[in-house]
């Protein structure tokens, strides 16, 4: 019978520690550039005064290095898990920091008014009216390809206007979606998305497929621009 070797929490404390506070990761949240990961209140303390990674060095953004920050949701759930009592601990002293600084006086009642305040913003549909325009966003070109000889040839047309513009972390998935929508297509036809031939999956998010799979013209860019492809695949 295979035997089960235990871990003891301290064996992981280099994954799940943060390097400014030395505390494990409160909100673990990652710089993009290079994928160092600290508390969320620990590294926006730290690009007041600096926009370089307090890890390596590297430069994150001139101007804003905030807008190359990514909440690790993944990871604080496996640290919850990890370490007994944290997410108890931390829902704790978030509690009484927000009874401390007396929030409930100004006619609100800690971050669980900050969640019912939201849906006060949303339009008459129901539907937030932020729509993330504070991402982080990039350009897309969608092309319509034509596979011949498949299913749905002639269901699939190009769009009128094929450059939009959306935030970094809209997922394919998402633009499949869209395209749908505006190509009036069935509910049994299938979209692919392909980015320089290669069809990208339904969970890359426009940034990583931007980052990773996105072949640049020219010596260099200003602002995020990305070309994708859509081409109807199956008829279910």
């Amino acid at each position: 019978m295979a035997t089960h070797r235990k871990h003891l929490v301290r064996d992981f404390n280099r994954y799940i520690t943060c390097s400014i506070c030395r505390g494990y990761l409160i909100k673990p949240t990652a710089v993009t550039e290079c994928l160092h990961t600290f508390c969320k209140s620990c590294i926006v303390q730290h690009f007041e005064e600096s926009n370089e990674c307090p890890e390596c060095g590297i430069q994150v953004h001139e101007t804003n290095p905030l807008e190359m920050l990514r909440l690790d949701k993944t990871l604080e759930e496996i640290i919850f898990k990890l370490v007994p009592g944290l997410r108890e601990k931390e829902e704790q002293q978030e509690s009484e920091f927000w009874r401390k600084n007396k929030i409930k006086s100004n006619g609100e009642d800690g971050p669980r008014a900050k969640k019912s305040r939201l849906s006060d913003e949303e339009d008459d549909d129901g539907k937030a009216g932020d729509y993330h325009r504070s991402d982080p966003q990039i350009a897309i070109c969608l092309d319509c390809l034509r596979n011949n000889g498949q299913s749905g040839e002639s269901i699939v047309k190009g769009l009128m206007k094929k450059f939009i513009r959306c935030s970094t972390r809209v997922t394919v998935g998402t633009i499949k979606k869209f395209l749908c929508v505006k190509l009036k297509l069935p509910s049994s036809y299938e979209l692919d998305v392909l980015c320089n031939g290669e069809i990208m999956g339904k969970d890359h998010t426009l940034e990583f497929i931007y980052r990773t799979r996105w072949r640049l013209q020219g010596d260099s860019v200003s602002a995020y621009v990305c070309g994708l492809s859509f081409v109807n695949i199956v008829e279910n």
